[in-house]
């Protein structure tokens, strides 16, 4: 569903008080976070969608690892997991679901959770992911609204996986394009997250849906601050260039600008591409965090000593009455 339709159900729904409750959705957060006692805090999310590969096994691993993106994002360390699966038993064999079920237990034991079980209904259209419960202290929470100004901003993952999604669905990909994407988003966020835990990291999130547009917006507002891309430093797939100049967006892709780009000031020497991909919708996308300068080259160097190709592609900066929250220049 897009940002804007979203935002426009959820106004109806009351605002929840409770003095245990530490995040709510106010801020558009990765996941709900309540205390339990003093020292020990549950951190609650879900996450499923439609295939996007035709390997089930893989589809189950991505679908797994875009579910458990959201607990590595507030900080917290997984601890179960409940399958939710819609399939249509009468169109596809059960072996597919199978196969898609093993691929998301091997990630569910990758991240070190438990799988509990799970909830499953028969739907016209297959979707699987996961309901992910973590656990965090209370103190160590990571959100997306402490971003400052001075802070440099951090993404782990490379983007683009939207629209090549979009092009395997058209079967324009080849098997280089198609296993590449698969080791991308079927890898877990657990090593970035564990790097993150050393440094006094003030602010994080994962792209996912809402394109790195959409997340970067929501903590820049969630902040009170402006954050400034640079586009010449976002870590892009080659083949998402080539498959944005042959016009192949994702509709999500709309969706997020035409919400997001009230929040937002691109520069004319911005290329058109690089546009298109700001507000792809990505999936098991890095997380994107913002930390104080002192520690940035500390924190890329223990990020690469984890094999994780992390770059700095931005900067938190003060933000006046009028300004965009979001520039990219």
């Amino acid at each position: 569903m897009g940002p804007g339709d979203l935002k426009d159900i959820l106004s109806v729904l009351p605002n929840i008080s409770h003095p245990d409750l530490l995040v709510d959705c106010s801020h558009s957060d990765d996941a709900g976070v309540i205390r339990l006692t003093d020292d020990l805090a549950l951190v609650q999310t879900v996450d499923f969608f439609t295939p996007i590969v035709d390997d089930a096994y893989d589809f189950g691993r991505i679908a797994a690892a875009n579910s458990f993106s959201d607990i590595y994002a507030m900080g917290a360390e997984p601890l179960t997991a409940m399958n939710i699966v819609c399939f249509p038993t009468s169109q596809l064999s059960q072996e597919i679901l199978r196969n898609t079920l093993s691929g998301g237990h091997d990630v569910i034991q990758a991240a070190g959770a438990l799988l509990l079980g799970g909830h499953s209904v028969d739907d016209q259209e297959f979707k699987y992911g996961l309901a992910v419960t973590g656990t965090i202290h209370p103190d160590k929470i990571l959100t997306n609204s402490k971003a400052r100004p001075r802070d440099v901003c951090i993404l782990t993952k490379p983007l683009g996986t939207g629209i090549v999604s979009t092009a395997i669905k058209g079967q324009l990909a080849g098997q280089d394009e198609i296993d590449l994407l698969v080791e991308i988003t079927s890898s877990l966020n657990k090593n970035a997250a564990t790097v993150l835990k050393a440094f006094s990291v003030s602010a994080c999130t994962d792209i996912t849906g809402f394109g790195l547009a959409g997340h970067v917006c929501e903590m820049a507002l969630a902040s009170h601050v402006q954050i400034q891309l640079d586009s010449n430093r976002l870590p892009i797939l080659n083949q998402a260039v080539e498959y944005a100049r042959m016009g192949l967006i994702p509709a999500g892709a709309y969706a997020n600008k035409t919400y997001f780009q009230q929040y937002v000031h691109v520069e004319s020497t911005v290329p058109q591409v690089v546009q298109d991909i700001f507000y792809d919708p990505q999936t098991s996308g890095g997380l994107f965090f913002s930390i104080p300068e002192q520690y940035a080259e500390d924190c890329l160097s223990d990020l690469v000593l984890k094999r994780i190709n992390a770059v700095i592609v931005g900067t938190v900066n003060k933000v006046k009455p009028g300004e965009p929250h979001v520039v990219l220049k």
